[in-house]
């Protein structure tokens, strides 16, 4: 299966990414896509899309990551909603769930307790 993806080029802290077109399976850092279909400088705030290429291979079935799906949305060569990248909370749904929804238990009866008597305490002797 084809997808469309990003692969990182530039130097260190100086990022730049080319959108290519790679087979799912094999990493986008092998270098062997089947072709280029644009770039992306997040520095730069550049970026350019080969608008008749994507649109063909979207319709031979590649399919785009949501990051490059967000970015077709956003220069209007896709007409869809835009995909939420953002990372997901790692805690269990039943930590976040409001303690009002918990189930009411029944009161807890405890039996009373007996004061403790209290011991006189040793006078203490003046110091001379």
């Amino acid at each position: 299966m084809l997808t469309i993806r990003l692969t990182r080029k530039g130097k260190k802290n100086q990022p730049f990414f080319r959108v290519v077109l790679v087979d799912k399976r094999k990493s986008s850092k092998s270098g062997k896509a089947i072709e280029d279909l644009g770039y992306v400088d997040p520095l730069g705030k550049r970026k350019s899309f080969k608008k008749d290429r994507i649109l063909y291979w979207i319709s031979k079935g590649a399919k785009p990551t949501p990051t490059i799906h967000n970015y077709l949305v956003s220069e209007k060569i896709v007409d869809a909603k835009k995909i939420n990248v953002s990372k997901k909370s790692k805690k269990p749904a039943e930590a976040t769930a409001p303690a009002a929804t918990a189930p009411a238990t029944a009161p807890v009866v405890t039996a009373p307790v007996e004061a403790k008597k209290e011991e006189p305490k040793p006078e203490e002797k003046p110091a001379v």
